[in-house]
Formats: structure tokens, C-alpha cells, sequence
């Protein structure tokens, strides 16, 4: 496995060094003979024991006495071997511990916006979880108030928090229902900077909602829905203004919409519309006077979408009265004809065919209206 560290993570696994000593004394007594009951192919049982021995040793308590070991283990012709073992099991312990502050939860750590980037068309999945030992988080019973996340009556639940470095502030919170062991809500500091910045919704054990604080500024700037395994909307505060200004909706496996308030007046003025993860149709407000203007109309050829006509409402009443049409016999979109009505009576005043997209000719009904 290829683990991959943020600054913050690593100055967080860096708090751990005084676990690397401890190690050489816990890692001898498990390859050590009878006195260790352990398989040393587990990393699990070494890694909880060596973490309960750091969290001993931060409350004050001092280094377990190392277990007798075997001579030829550690001196003479045996030495090399008993050493390659010890760094093999310090190598194990370290890599755990990069799991508990995040490298092993980059599934998890990583946003939906990254996710979408790959493939912005496809509907994506929740990000994984990975399921950590039960025995790693410090457990009690809470009780949660109505109201408290959009539940309706009081919930009574187990409450699950890893501290994995110790400082205090928690990296992972879940809550657990009792009776069907599954999770209920979940809140994560994803980049171990001590702050929480996401907040997770569950239902039988899925994750239905997610809020998201991308910049770490405190506020939440994004907003997900899922269902069924996918993704089913998401919303963005783009400039952090506490505006959502960014909307995308999701059928099944594909996107199927998405709006835009560029200029952030609290209107749209930009929607597209998607079948099978091609452009079908965008309409726009160019001029950001509240009123849709421009019109595009796609076809699909080969898999790819290309232009076939655009309409726009030059004079800003409400009507078309330019409407251009494309050839795309060859796959691209290539002007071949513009209609014109130039006094916006709702009249064609001017026809323009195109050949190869260079004007050829032009019909034009009363020259006056014209400036040719």
C-alpha cells in the first residue's frame, strides 16, 4: 500500500516517535518465544497493545519491562534476522498509526469535488470507509435531543471518538445505534488540523447526507445527498459568501442537471440539461439582468456532443430574434445559416447561409433595417 501524507498528518505521526522505542521492547517479546501468546503476522494485536502502552505512558506511567529474549536473536550469527523482524513490526506499527490519522482513510479524507473532477459527469459514489478496530476508540453512552440533527424524537446512542495523537482533539466522532450496530452520524477533522470539517447523515447504515468545509474556515461551503450508492445532488458555496451558488442533480449513475449563480444575485443564470451524460440543452443570462437569453441546443454524434442551434433575445424583451443553425455532418458544429429579426416585430428580417462557415449569401427583406 502507497501511503500519502499531509503536513498536518505528519507532524501528527511525528507525536508518535516516542512509540518507535517502546516497539523495540513490545516487538522482542512477541517474537520472543513462549512468553507472547501473539501471532506476529497479526499487526492488529501488536498495534492496539503498543497503543495502549504510549496512551500509559502520556498519563504519567512508565515503559513495560521487555520481555526476556532469545540470544541468538539479538547477538552473534542470529542477529540479522532478529533485527529484520524488529524493523518489520516497527514498519507495521507506524503504517497503523498513519492509518489512524488519516493516510489509511484517504477514501474517506478525500472530498466529493475531487471525486467529481475525474469524471464530472458521473454520479459519484460515497467516499469508502474504512472500518477500524472497535477497540481503538474511547466509548460511552450519550443520549441526543430532538432536533439536535433534524431527528425528531430523542435518540439514545453509543458514542464512538479516536483521538489517535492524542492531543485532545478528536479526528473521528461516530454514533451507534445499539440495537442494529449501525452507524447513525458521523464527524470528521479530515486534515487533522484539530477543527471538524465533516459532518455525515446515515440511514440503515448508509450515508444519505454529507456537509462538507473545504477551505477550513469554519463554515460549511458543501452540501451532498446520496441514495442507492450514488450521489444524488450537490450544492456549493463557491466564493464562502454563505451563499450556495453551484447546483448539480444526479439521476442514477449520470448527472442530469446543473445551475450556476455566477454573479451570486440569487438567480440562476446558467442550466444545463444532460441525457446519458451528453449535453441535451443550456440556457443562460449573459447579460445578468435576471432574464434567460441565450438558448443552446446539442446532438449527440459518436459519443460526443456538438452544437446543432443557438437562440438569443438580443434586445432583452423576452423574444428571440437571433437564431443560428450549425451543420454537423462532419462532427463539428459549422455555421451554416443565421435568421435574424432586427426590429423585433417577431418577423425575419435576415437570412444568412454559410458555406464551410464563410458567409455566401444573404436575403434581406427591407434593406433598412440593415447596415450592410
Amino acid at each position: 500500500m502507497r501511503l500519502r501524507f499531509s503536513p498536518t498528518a505528519l507532524a501528527s505521526l511525528r507525536a508518535l516517535s516516542a512509540l518507535t522505542a517502546l516497539l523495540l521492547a513490545l516487538a522482542v517479546s512477541v517474537w520472543g518465544g513462549p512468553a507472547s501468546a501473539q501471532d506476529p503476522d497479526d499487526p492488529s494485536l501488536v498495534d492496539l497493545e503498543g497503543l495502549e502502552a504510549l496512551r500509559s505512558l502520556e498519563a504519567g506511567g512508565s515503559d513495560p519491562e521487555p520481555a526476556e529474549t532469545d540470544p541468538e536473536a539479538t547477538s552473534g550469527a542470529g542477529a540479522e534476522p532478529g533485527e529484520a523482524r524488529m524493523k518489520a513490526l516497527i514498519d507495521e506499527q507506524l503504517e497503523f498509526q498513519a492509518d489512524l490519522l488519516g493516510a489509511g482513510l484517504e477514501g474517506a479524507a478525500q472530498s466529493s469535488a475531487e471525486l467529481a473532477e475525474a469524471s464530472p459527469r458521473i454520479a459519484p459514489k460515497p467516499p469508502e470507509e474504512r472500518e477500524l478496530p472497535a477497540a481503538i476508540y474511547e466509548v460511552e453512552e450519550t443520549r441526543v435531543p430532538p432536533g439536535t440533527w433534524g431527528n425528531d424524537a430523542r435518540l439514545d446512542l453509543v458514542k464512538q471518538t479516536l483521538d489517535a495523537d492524542g492531543n485532545g482533539k478528536p479526528e473521528l466522532r461516530r454514533w451507534i445505534d445499539p440495537e442494529s450496530k449501525l452507524q447513525i452520524r458521523r464527524e470528521e477533522d479530515r486534515n487533522y488540523d484539530g477543527v471538524t470539517d465533516a459532518w455525515s447523515d446515515y440511514e440503515w447504515g448508509a450515508v444519505v447526507a454529507r456537509v462538507l468545509d473545504g477551505n477550513d474556515d469554519g463554515n460549511p461551503d458543501v452540501w451532498e445527498r446520496y441514495a442507492k450508492g450514488r450521489m444524488t445532488s450537490r450544492e456549493i458555496d463557491r466564493d464562502d459568501d454563505g451563499v450556495r451558488d453551484a447546483f448539480f442533480r444526479f439521476e442514477g449513475e449520470s448527472i442530469a442537471e446543473e445551475r450556476h449563480d455566477s454573479n451570486n444575485d440569487g438567480r440562476i443564470d446558467l442550466q444545463i440539461l444532460y441525457r446519458d451524460r451528453l449535453r441535451v440543452s443550456a440556457e443562460e443570462d449573459q447579460d445578468k439582468d435576471g432574464k434567460m437569453d441565450t438558448w443552446t441546443s446539442y446532438i449527440a454524434l459518436n459519443g460526443r456532443e456538438v452544437i446543432d442551434r443557438i437562440e438569443r433575445d438580443e434586445r432583452g424583451e423576452g423574444s428571440v430574434t437571433l437564431v443560428e443553425r450549425f451543420d454537423t455532418k462532419t462532427g463539428a458544429a459549422v455555421l451554416s445559416r443565421k435568421d435574424e429579426d432586427v426590429d423585433g416585430d417577431g418577423e425575419i428580417d435576415v437570412v444568412s447561409i454559410y458555406e464551410g462557415g464563410r458567409l455566401v449569401r444573404r436575403e434581406i427583406s427591407d434593406p433598412s433595417l440593415v447596415e450592410l
